[in-house]
């Protein structure tokens, strides 16, 4: 598989809805690619942002700022973007909750199936919520394909050298 593949479920073995509550929209990609790496090795990789990506956030903190909403934060490595959930040899979970929704992302490695997941899960804690994701959620799924099309070139590369 040298491609992209949107799952229809949460990776099984995922920790990233222990404790989450309600689900209201998910989403959860996968490519095929072993690893050696644990899941923060892997998330470094995959969390290198392209510059437009970079510059998406940038207006995207600016705005939802004036609104009271959380932006960006620097956290301590391994760098998540977000807040640090859970880190395990398998699977990085972050995420964060604002007044408007909460959500999690994981990077998950399934060594037996040979496979690598980024999945994300969304709650809205109110009608403002729904209306923040649906302009959103078309950059986030580009975004979430990008950030996997790079990591599996960028492996398709290291492989081919050796």
């Amino acid at each position: 598989m040298k491609k992209v593949i949107k799952r229809t479920t949460i990776p099984v073995n995922s920790t990233i809805t222990n404790g989450f509550g309600d689900i209201d929209y998910f989403d959860s990609y996968q490519v095929k690619k072993t690893s050696n790496k644990s899941a923060e090795e892997i998330s470094k990789e995959i969390m290198q942002l392209p510059d437009w990506v970079n510059v998406l956030l940038f207006i995207r903190n600016r705005a939802v700022g004036l609104f009271g909403l959380k932006t960006e934060k620097n956290t301590p490595e391994p760098k998540t973007f977000f807040m640090l959930i859970e880190n395990r040899d398998e699977e990085i979970v972050m995420g964060e909750d604002d007044k408007h929704l909460n959500f999690r992302a994981s990077i998950m490695k399934n060594k037996s199936e040979g496979t690598i997941s980024l999945t994300t899960v969304v709650h809205y804690n109110n009608a403002w919520g729904r209306i923040y994701f649906l302009p959103v959620k078309p950059f986030h799924i580009i975004i979430m394909k990008t950030l996997l099309k790079r990591y599996l070139k960028k492996y398709n590369k290291e492989n081919e050298r050796d």
